[in-house]
């Protein structure tokens, strides 16, 4: 008959990475040590005083947005040198009415700027300071009142219109 006797199937049949008492102790050991250290390193982590608060950056960002100061004030020179309607069209209005951008009208296009231009200058100037259609008021821009009025004659004029160059206003006593 057969060779194998009862002892040697039963080590073939129950073999494993533990071969003999000193590695059981060991696995025994180290499966109830490491999962204490987990436990500590948790309970640590949960009671220490240090740690970040979940969206606590942006919990603050939308506190100091609500907080802030109602109005603020915004010192500039009155006596500073105004610029032309072109420097502010170059600095400003370009963007849109070079290209036309969301309706707003190309510089130098008669054809365009013509029945703009016969509502008026004051219609004009109001369109710029109080915005219109896609455009902000001033045009987005932080540019003096007198200095809008410069830039609104100056695309007016390139457009077909005959306005004068407006004459900035004596300073109040």
């Amino acid at each position: 008959m057969s060779n194998n006797s009862h002892d040697t199937v039963h080590d073939e049949a129950h073999t494993g990475p533990i071969k003999n008492p000193k590695q059981l102790l060991l696995a025994v050991f180290f499966s109830f040590v490491i999962p204490i250290f987990v436990i500590i390193g948790l309970v640590y982590y949960v009671t220490a005083d240090n740690k970040p608060a979940a969206g606590a950056v942006e919990v603050e960002k939308a506190l100091a947005l609500r907080i802030q100061k109602v109005g603020t004030v915004e010192i500039r020179d009155a006596n500073r040198e105004m610029k032309t309607g072109e420097a502010v069209f170059k600095a400003q209005c370009t963007t849109c009415h070079t290209a036309g951008v969301a309706g707003a009208p190309k510089f130098g296009d008669a054809s365009a700027w013509g029945p703009r231009i016969k509502t008026g200058f004051d219609a004009l100037l109001n369109s710029a300071m109080k915005g219109k259609g896609a455009m902000g008021a001033q045009g987005g821009g932080d540019f003096d009142n007198f200095e809008i009025a410069r830039a609104v004659v100056y695309m007016a004029n390139a457009g077909g219109g005959k306005f004068p160059e407006p004459v900035k206003p004596a300073p109040a006593k």
